[in-house]
């Protein structure tokens, strides 16, 4: 299962009149949202409007990745959540607060539950929200715990602020990134970077999205449409980027033939992970129309 989500456009599941908006917006991907931007008193109305609207096939149309994010697997909603939204037309369920891979296991098994009642022709894919210490050290774990899971997403506020981090602190900030990154490759899926809250701060958004994609990341939340522009330019591959991949591509190929492991380009050295990155660059330029 591959996804191309760059920006990740968040819609309270409460508020159907946003819908159509934020279908026709550039994000990449739409998370309807069941958890936190949901008071409690509303969640059964969420869980209403997500099938209502995948109903009308507008979602279809929009040709866009379908996320939603339901309540934690130890919330009083989780199994209602599921229920409601496991069917066709969505994407990806968003599980948030996983802290072990029995959390994914046991969504999981839910979900292919369901699938098989409603006769469902494909997997749903788990993205799992790491958000806790706990959730922080085992994060290899829940990456690996079942193939549904496409990525790791990483959430700043709920693993800084109980704890009295600054959520400004670059330093706490990269290394938490760094450690869900190379979670999420040692299961080789994507990681995608946190919500930035400060919805004003453009620039702010734009340097950690930009120390996300240095480390390797696919995509970052965004909480307001003007973010979505800035995450898709940020997670583009740029055109230096794009011409030195054709270059190396074209260069292993010729390798290949030769039967030739290792080799220079502009100096420097390729072999099998440098072209592994290339063609990784090469695909995600192919896939957004950014091949001559």
């Amino acid at each position: 299962m591959s996804y191309l989500i760059r920006s990740k456009l968040f819609v309270p599941a409460t508020r159907p009149e946003l819908f159509a908006k934020a279908f026709g917006s550039a994000a990449d991907a739409l998370s309807l949202d069941l958890q936190d931007a949901v008071a409690e008193g509303r969640k059964q109305e969420a869980r209403a409007a997500v099938p209502e609207f995948l109903a009308t096939g507008a979602s279809a149309a929009a040709g866009k990745t379908i996320i939603v994010r339901i309540n934690s697997i130890g919330s009083e909603h989780f199994e209602a959540d599921l229920a409601a939204v496991t069917r066709a037309g969505v994407d990806i369920v968003n599980l948030p607060d996983v802290e072990s891979a029995e959390h994914v296991r046991t969504a999981a098994a839910l979900m292919r539950r369901l699938e098989s009642e409603r006769g469902l022709d494909r997997p749903i894919a788990i993205l799992a929200n790491i958000e806790s210490p706990k959730g922080l050290r085992l994060a290899a774990e829940v990456a690996a715990a079942d193939p549904r899971v496409m990525g790791l997403q990483l959430g700043f506020g709920d693993l800084f602020e109980p704890l009295g981090i600054d959520r400004t602190d670059a330093m706490a900030i990269r290394q938490v990134q760094l450690c869900v990154r190379l979670a999420a490759g040692e299961a080789a899926i994507p990681a995608y970077d946190g919500a930035y809250a400060d919805v004003k701060n453009a620039e702010g958004f734009r340097a950690e999205a930009q120390a996300a994609a240095r480390l390797g990341y696919a995509g970052k939340t965004c909480i307001h449409p003007s973010q979505i522009a800035i995450a898709n330019d940020v997670f583009r591959p740029s055109d230096q980027e794009i011409a030195y991949a054709i270059k190396v591509v074209s260069a292993a190929r010729e390798a290949e033939a030769r039967g030739v492991g290792a080799y220079l380009i502009d100096g420097k050295m390729i072999d099998a992970p440098f072209v592994a990155r290339a063609q990784a660059v090469y695909a995600l330029a192919q896939r957004l129309g950014l091949l001559a």
